[in-house]
């Protein structure tokens, strides 16, 4: 293992975690845009400006785009893509909370469908760290349960979200990480787009909307979804999914600094047992490296 590979091992976790960040925060802005504009039509606001963003910036990317890349970020677009408009669809007919903790299940389906397709084989541990941080999902989100169609819905999101982890690990290592990026973002915004223009599209409704829609759209979409492609190529999916559950930590940190709310006994032990779990990960990732590193 080349002294290269063992510091892009070492970086991977903690820009996934700048990822997590730039996502609670977007919660956070999203919140008053979403309520006049159509949740589908700042979707593909989002995604179509993240395209454009990533093609402006390096016009050179589409000399890059082959039939590999097309297909590969074709298919792990449509999991990407089908995971926000099930979570999307779900959260019209059940709680937020509801919605909140079963995406996050994705922490879970993440190494299941793994297992189950890859053969991948999951240590006692990384199972440890997983079942610490659905528990925490759980406390930080789980007020009530019901279970309907909405309900439904929202654990196909949970499934295409880990789907499209498993697909990143997969397929993200040899590719180009900005055009590959790219060719699933797009297939996001001809998902998005189909659904918000058949619904009738909706621009966002003033100047705040529009900086939302620049901020998820450049900050937490195209550079996030960079790292992520990029990380995937340097570190297991399962830890990439523990990782990414401090999108909820954040996203409650952010909600009391910046949206002056207050949190639960329930919600702060949550956030903690969920940081434990990432930190967990982290750490035994960068003792893994230091470990082959000094052999």
């Amino acid at each position: 293992m080349s002294a290269s590979h063992n510091r892009k091992m070492k970086i991977a976790p903690w820009a996934l975690l700048a990822v997590a960040a730039s996502w609670g925060y977007a919660f956070v802005v999203m919140k008053d845009v979403i309520e006049k504009q159509s949740v589908n039509s700042f979707l593909f606001s989002r995604f179509a400006v993240a395209v454009l963003a990533m093609i402006a910036l390096k016009p050179s990317v589409l000399r890059n785009i082959n039939l590999e890349i097309l297909k590969k970020g074709f298919l792990a677009g449509l999991f990407l893509g089908s995971g926000y408009i099930f979570q999307t669809l779900g959260l019209k007919l059940t709680g937020a909370a509801i919605t909140g903790f079963i995406t996050g299940l994705y922490v879970v389906a993440t190494p299941v469908i793994a297992a189950i397709f890859l053969r991948h084989k999951i240590s006692r541990f990384t199972w440890a760290c997983v079942a610490l941080a659905t528990v925490g999902l759980a406390l930080l989100s789980l007020h009530g349960w019901s279970v309907g169609f909405g309900e439904f819905l929202v654990l196909i999101s949970a499934i295409g979200f880990g789907a499209h982890i498993i697909a990143l690990s997969q397929w993200s290592s040899g590719l180009d990480s900005y055009t590959f990026t790219l060719a699933q973002l797009a297939t996001c915004a001809l998902l998005t787009g189909v659904i918000s223009f058949g619904q009738g599209y909706e621009a966002p409704a003033d100047t705040t909307g529009w900086l939302v829609v620049f901020y998820t759209a450049i900050v937490c979409t195209a550079i996030a979804f960079m790292i992520q492609t990029w990380s995937q190529a340097h570190i297991t999916p399962t830890k990439v999914a523990v990782i990414l559950t401090m999108e909820v930590v954040f996203a409650a940190i952010f909600a009391v600094i910046f949206g002056r709310e207050t949190l639960t006994f329930q919600a702060l032990v949550g956030g903690i047992l969920v940081v434990i779990a990432m930190f967990a990960i982290v750490i035994k990732n960068e003792e893994s490296v230091e470990s082959a590193h000094g052999n």
